[in-house]
């Protein structure tokens, strides 16, 4: 499997169960591939699916029908139909995912919660450590913050450390949601370089990048979601 990530004939509604079960459509019949080396960028108007579409390919949402193929170790992984165990170690080996978001545990140093992916994975901890310094250095966040809990950070240091432990793994696949949200000029062009980086090691990037700068930098392509919205058929 040349292509790292192939999304065929997605389909997902949310069950409002507070409103007698009914069923809300989020997209459908959703297909395209990302190969290696390429960032596509999911456009679209807020609300669109652009977050559920990720989220389905993360394994976070069950889609309703079709297949979300992505290549682990040389094999082929349906994630729509995957055991949660299967995902986990496609996640840990093979799918990135960098969200808007830090959630880590509480009163862990920054520099371990960058290092933890390569621990996970056998690294050293000297060896993850060092290369967690080199991205927290590259994205501008202060030494004197290295060893303290990310919890304290500002927003926009928060999303750095995010950032960091997002990109320091090999992942041949990463999702990235909004991940230069709450960073200010200086910062998205480092992240736009590491996208940059990212693609010469033949990474397949998949984003959803509300910044028009970053967007125009970072992508490829950029695939209308709002084509995949039933809703916007049954406006229309």
């Amino acid at each position: 499997m040349a292509t790292p990530l192939v999304v065929s004939e997605v389909a997902k509604s949310f069950t409002m169960h507070l409103r007698d079960g009914i069923k809300l459509p989020v997209v459908s019949d959703v297909s395209f591939s990302v190969a290696a080396g390429e960032c596509v960028v999911l456009g679209g108007p807020s609300g669109i699916g652009k977050s559920s579409l990720l989220k389905m390919i993360y394994g976070n949402y069950v889609v309703d029908t079709g297949q979300i193929l992505v290549n682990h170790q040389g094999k082929v992984v349906d994630l729509a139909s995957a055991d949660p165990r299967t995902i986990i170690e496609v996640r840990k080996q093979s799918l990135g995912y960098v969200s808007q978001f830090l959630r880590t545990v509480p009163r862990v140093a920054a520099l371990d919660v960058v290092a933890e992916p390569l621990l996970a994975r056998g690294v050293a901890a000297s060896e993850a450590r060092e290369r967690a310094a080199v991205l927290l250095t590259k994205l501008n966040l202060p030494e004197a913050l290295w060893q303290l809990p990310p919890a304290t950070f500002s927003g926009g240091e928060q999303q750095r450390v995010n950032i960091a432990r997002g990109f320091i793994t090999d992942h041949t696949i990463l999702l990235l949601d909004e991940p230069t949200a709450s960073l200010d000029a200086t910062n998205r062009a480092v992240v736009v370089g590491m996208i940059a980086d990212k693609k010469k090691a033949g990474v397949a990037l998949l984003g959803i990048f509300h910044d028009e700068e970053v967007r125009e930098a970072a992508a490829d392509r950029i695939l209308d979601v709002q084509k995949f919205s039933p809703r916007k058929a049954i406006a229309a």
